[in-house]
């Protein structure tokens, strides 16, 4: 199913805004406090509803995917962008990491991207076991310091 969507971006955006539209008619919501996180292709998938446009203060990727099948379409973010990512994630070439930074700059987003150390992809997940050489493996210290710089970000953001 995630192949479907990384290769159908704009399918992937009409669902999730269809999830935001829900969202935003709940009584407890309050739409000037919106954020979106994801983790993995959920990652992926709040890049691409802040690609498309959405009207929300904040999303938060972690170990996502970051590239872009249309770096043009960085001019439509209106919010802010924080991509928590393992520095040595074979999922995310330093190619699509260097045009995900590009895509940020010439868009003028107020983005940040953290980079772990020692972090490959779901360094978040305590069932990818512990061994990097597998490409997806937990990271305690990633876990610890991609969950407190989220909340950092929140506190920025909704202060």
């Amino acid at each position: 199913m995630e192949g479907a969507y990384k290769s159908a971006r704009q399918l992937l955006r009409t669902r999730v805004n269809a999830g935001l539209d829900v969202l935003r008619k709940h009584q407890l919501t309050d739409p000037k406090r919106i954020a979106a996180i994801g983790y993995c292709f959920g990652g992926t998938t709040v890049i691409e509803l802040a690609r498309s446009g959405a009207d929300i203060a904040g999303v938060v990727s972690f170990h996502g995917a970051l590239d872009s099948p249309n770096p043009a379409d960085g001019k439509n973010i209106r919010c802010r962008v924080l991509a928590l990512h393992g520095a040595d994630d074979p999922f995310v070439p330093a190619k699509d990491v260097a045009a995900f930074e590009e895509e940020m700059r010439q868009a003028g987003v107020d983005w940040q991207l953290v980079k772990y150390g020692r972090a490959v992809h779901s360094f978040t997940d305590w069932n990818a076991g512990n061994d990097n050489s597998k490409g997806a493996a937990y990271n305690e210290k990633a876990d610890h310091r991609s969950w407190e710089a989220m909340k950092e970000f929140f506190a920025e953001i909704f202060k």
